[in-house]
């Protein structure tokens, strides 16, 4: 996994956001046992401890869960999956929005270049 950290956000939120990216695009199989918090943040090339708090606040948000001698897993519950991907999905369309609106376009010449481009990459194929 590539790790890209920003300096305006803590560094284990930013963990705990790329890790769900990994879960919901597929990088992380539903099922699938993750390294251990040291091989991950030796990865990642931050403090273990850094590590262990962002696993612990996915496991509470139900994205993974631990075995007790097995080490964690990604959930295999897609509904969780899902439901974290369409969030995903609305943040990156609000994000969006908000910086063509800053161009000064209104919702409906953005829906309509949206209509334009869907229509080229139609022909293209």
């Amino acid at each position: 996994m590539d790790w890209n950290f920003r300096s305006d956000l803590p560094i284990y939120s930013q963990l705990v956001e790329q890790i769900k990216l990994g879960i919901v695009s597929g990088s992380f199989l539903p099922g699938e046992r993750l390294a251990s918090v040291r091989d991950m943040a030796a990865e990642a090339g931050v403090n273990p401890n850094t590590m262990q708090r962002a696993l612990q606040e996915l496991e509470r948000e139900g994205m993974v869960y631990s075995q007790r001698t097995a080490g964690r897993f990604v959930t295999e519950n897609m509904s969780v999956i899902e439901h974290t991907k369409h969030r995903f999905a609305e943040e990156q369309i609000r994000s969006f929005l908000q910086a063509m609106e800053k161009l000064g376009y209104q919702r409906g010449e953005i829906l309509a270049m949206l209509e334009e481009r869907k229509t080229e990459e139609n022909a293209d194929t």
